[in-house]
């Protein structure tokens, strides 16, 4: 007797790739974005035609209940605002949160690790060495080499 497929159940979903998939083999992600392409623009040619169309051509249609121009700008207007302000703030307190320049906060943290010596006598067959930090001082001499002070 033959295994039924779980894909058989009315309404199954699927997982597949990371990806959810009704039966009829459609992802959802692929039906929420349809849905709001759509929804945006509807919403879009509603603001565009109640921003431009002229008073008496709305009242000609039985639309007499809208809500003043004014805000057919100022909206929009708002809307830039917040978003230019929140991304002012966002960068405000990421400064804030940095350590000065001076600071040796800006070079050793918790998470540093400082190399350990590599002895050829040590090899315990890996050939990488574990993850670590290099030092200033080793970095300095990597970029400047090694000049005389004279």
């Amino acid at each position: 007797m033959p295994k039924k497929s779980k894909r058989n159940r009315p309404g199954a979903v699927e997982l597949v790739a990371d990806h959810v998939v009704r039966e009829e083999g459609r992802p959802i992600s692929e039906v929420y974005g349809f849905v709001g392409s759509i929804t945006t623009t509807v919403a879009t040619a509603i603001y565009l035609i109640w921003a431009y169309t002229p008073e008496h051509c709305l009242h000609s249609v039985s639309i007499t209940y809208y809500p003043s121009r004014y805000w057919a700008l100022a909206a929009p207007l708002f809307v830039i605002v917040v978003v230019a302000l929140s991304m002012v703030i966002y960068m405000s307190f990421n400064l804030l949160a940095t350590p000065p320049p001076t600071s040796f906060d800006t070079i050793f943290d918790k998470q540093s690790r400082e190399r350990a010596m590599f002895y050829p006598a040590m090899v315990v067959e890996s050939p990488i060495e574990p993850i670590s930090d290099i030092s200033i001082a080793e970095i300095n001499s990597l970029i400047f080499g090694h000049q005389d002070e004279s």
